[in-house]
């Protein structure tokens, strides 16, 4: 079951050997396979009329272990085809018997569990490695990702010398990738729907001989393909709006792997940056003590 363009040809041959409950949610999923890639079994059971160990048994009938593995193929396969309109009429189930706010939370400290669990520490390490060895480092990320990009760069800014955040301002993004080479290392980030822009500007950078990282939400991500090592931050949210708060947790804990990597230089680094600081008065004091 690993090529998630078969599922629905999979859910149709198996059709007529499903018992009466197990159609009704076969027929739900070929209807509303973006609902339903987010619904838990007991929800989508609710949805469709039926007991949720009906929902569990329809996954053993068509191939799957249990409800878990299907949902995650659903997701696969719909995340990066939902359109920005499918995605806020999802965001209506945000507003069911809780609110907004606890719905919301509750789907980031998911994805924060999900990633902490999915993650490969000896991946982090060498990725860790391999900025603090890199000649020059270049920081993509466009779209929603622009935020996480500009976040990154801003503290290795502080710690490493040659840190270059790849944006739309200055030119097109492959003309400030020209200079790109073998000692050099690029990190991509990168969710869905994936930026064709940035999934292109990896594959440039690795003919170029540089080394690839890439901060996606999934091995089967289209900026895997090209990364010597990808880093794995879970993202999914029924809405309109991108959960970028794995991803900043993991930037978070690279930042500081690198720092501590880096302890002699970050700290004269920052001594210098306490004497601008003060003396051009960038921080407001509280007096109000």
């Amino acid at each position: 079951m690993k090529e998630n363009n078969d599922l629905m040809r999979v859910i149709q041959s198996k059709f007529h050997k499903l018992s009466k409950g197990q159609k009704i949610i076969a027929q739900f999923i070929m209807n509303n396979y973006d609902k339903a890639a987010f619904m838990t079994a007991a929800k989508l059971g609710e949805k469709v009329g039926v007991s949720e160990s009906t929902v569990v048994r329809f996954a053993n009938a068509i191939g799957y272990s249990g409800y878990p593995q299907l949902q995650i193929q659903l997701q696969e396969m719909v995340k990066t085809r939902l359109t920005t309109v499918q995605r806020i009429e999802m965001s209506s189930d945000f507003s069911n018997e809780e609110s907004v706010l606890q719905n919301v939370l509750k789907a980031d400290i998911e994805n924060l569990r999900a990633t902490y669990d999915e993650i490969d520490v000896e991946v982090f390490e060498k990725v860790v490695k391999s900025i603090v060895e890199a000649k020059s480092i270049y920081i993509l990320g466009l779209r929603s990702s622009t935020a996480l990009s500009e976040f990154l760069g801003f503290y290795l800014n502080l710690i490493r010398d040659n840190v270059h955040v790849v944006t739309y301002t200055i030119g097109d993004i492959f003309e400030q990738l020209f200079r790109i080479g073998e000692k050099d290392l690029i990190i991509g980030i990168g969710f869905p729907r994936y930026s064709s822009r940035t999934i292109k500007a990896l594959e440039y950078s690795k003919s170029r001989g540089a080394k690839v990282v890439a901060l996606t939400d999934s091995l089967l991500s289209p900026l895997s393909s090209s990364s010597d090592y990808t880093l794995i931050a879970k993202s999914n949210m029924e809405s309109f709006v991108d959960s970028i708060v794995s991803a900043l947790s993991v930037l978070n804990a690279l930042i500081i792997a690198v720092g501590l990597k880096e302890k002699k230089n970050i700290s004269q680094n920052f001594s210098r940056l306490e004497n601008i600081w003060e003396n051009y008065n960038i921080f407001a004091i509280n007096d109000n003590k």
